[in-house]
C-alpha cells in the first residue's frame, strides 16, 4: 500500500488560490476573515482530509491543550462516571481528556506516565493501582511545574492535591447499620491493604465493632482484589462449615451481589438469615431483588472536583509548587432490602 500523504495548508491555499496566511486565519476563526471565506476554507479542509498539527500548534505555544488523565479500569461504574464528569468539564473550558487505563498494572502505570510526559499534557489527574505504593514516576510531573491531581486512590504525604472519599466513614457507617439491624458476626471483605481505601475501610469496620464492643476476629475478615471469581472463592470459605456469619460487609457491589447469588443457591434467605451491604452504589444494586444496602460515594461530585483542581492549576499564571492538600468527597449510606429489620438497641444506646 503506497503511504498516504498528508493535506497542508499550502495545498489548501493552492486549491482556493488564497495566501497560506488567509487559510491558517481562516481555520482558526480569525476574526479579520470573513464568514464567506471560513466556510469555504473549512469546506475544501474536509475534502482534502486536511488535519491540523495540534502537537506542531502546542510546540509553538508550550500548551498541548490535553489533559492526561489514568484510571484503574474505565469498565468500572465509578472511575467510568468520574472520567466522563472529567471530560465534560474540561472540554467546555477547551480542553481535551486523554483516557488511559492501568489495568491495575503498576509497570503498566508507570509506562503510562512516561507516555503522558512525553505527549506534552498540560496537566495529570490519576487513580492509582491497588499495588502503587511508589510514586515517584510522577515526580517529573513536579518537577516540571505540570499540575498533577490525585484522585480516589492516592498516595499520602506526596505533594500534590489529593480528593479522595470518606472511607473511612464509609466503612464504620456500614458496618454500624448492620450492627444496628441486629448483626453480632460480620464477615468483612476487603481490598488489598496496599491501597487506602481499604486500609480507610478496615479501619471504620473495626472502629465499629470496637465503639459496640464486640470482638474482633482475623477469621471474619478476607483480603483480596474484588473480583467476581475471587467473591466466589471467599464465599467457599465462609460458607464451609457453621456457625455462618449474620452480617456481610462488602468493600465493593460486586462482591456484593456475587455473595447475594450464592447465598441464594445455598438456600440462605437474605436478609432473614443474613444481611450483606456493599459500596459504591453501582446501578445493579438498585435493580436487584433484593436490592443492595451500599454507600453512595458520589462519583459527579468527585470528577467536578478534579475537573475544577485542574482548572485552577491551569489557570494560575506562575508556577506554584504544589504541596499535599487533601479534599475529603462525603459518602452516604443508601439502605435497601438487603439489611431490612428492626432498628435495635445497641449496648443501651437509643438509636
Amino acid at each position: 500500500m503506497s503511504k498516504r500523504t498528508e493535506k497542508t495548508i499550502v495545498d489548501i491555499a493552492e486549491e482556493l488560490n488564497l495566501s497560506v496566511s488567509t487559510v491558517s486565519r481562516a481555520l482558526n476563526d480569525h476574526p479579520n476573515i470573513s464568514a464567506k471565506t471560513k466556510e469555504k476554507v473549512k469546506k475544501m479542509a474536509r475534502k482534502m482530509g486536511y488535519r491540523p498539527n495540534t502537537m506542531a500548534a502546542g510546540l509553538r505555544n508550550n500548551k498541548s491543550k490535553t489533559i492526561g488523565l489514568v484510571v484503574p479500569r474505565i469498565s468500572m461504574f465509578f472511575p467510568a462516571t468520574i472520567s466522563t464528569v472529567i471530560q465534560n468539564k474540561l472540554q467546555e473550558h477547551g480542553y481535551n481528556l486523554l483516557i488511559c487505563q492501568s489495568n491495575d498494572s503498576y509497570e503498566q502505570e508507570i509506562a503510562l506516565a512516561d507516555t503522558l510526559y512525553s505527549a506534552r499534557v498540560d496537566a495529570l489527574a490519576v487513580s492509582t493501582t491497588l499495588y502503587t505504593t511508589d510514586f515517584s514516576h510522577f515526580d517529573v510531573f513536579i518537577e516540571n511545574n505540570i499540575p498533577l491531581v490525585f484522585f480516589d486512590r492516592v498516595p499520602k504525604d506526596y505533594n500534590v492535591k489529593v480528593i479522595k472519599g470518606d472511607d473511612y466513614l464509609g466503612g464504620l457507617t456500614v458496618t454500624k447499620h448492620l450492627i444496628e439491624r441486629g448483626c453480632k458476626d460480620i464477615v468483612h471483605i476487603s481490598g488489598p491493604l496496599t491501597c487506602n481505601l481499604y486500609i480507610e475501610r478496615v479501619a471504620g469496620y473495626k472502629s465499629a465493632l470496637q465503639q459496640h464492643k464486640i470482638p474482633f476476629k482475623k477469621s471474619r475478615i478476607f483480603y483480596h482484589e474484588l473480583t467476581r471469581e475471587n467473591a466466589l472463592q471467599t464465599c467457599e470459605k465462609i460458607f464451609a462449615q457453621q456457625p455462618y456469619p449474620d452480617g456481610i460487609f462488602a468493600a465493593n457491589d460486586t462482591t456484593a451481589i456475587t455473595i447475594l447469588e450464592y447465598c441464594r443457591k445455598i438456600k440462605l434467605r437474605v436478609p432473614e438469615d443474613i444481611k450483606i451491604a456493599g459500596y459504591s452504589n453501582d446501578p445493579r444494586t438498585e435493580i436487584i431483588t433484593p436490592s443492595i444496602t451500599s454507600v453512595d460515594q458520589y462519583p459527579a461530585l468527585m470528577g467536578e472536583k478534579v475537573a475544577a483542581a485542574l482548572l485552577e492549576l491551569l489557570q494560575q499564571s506562575k508556577p506554584v509548587q504544589q504541596k499535599y492538600n487533601e479534599e475529603i468527597i462525603p459518602i452516604k449510606l443508601i439502605a435497601r432490602a438487603s439489611t431490612e429489620g428492626p432498628v435495635v438497641k445497641v449496648r443501651g444506646k437509643k438509636k
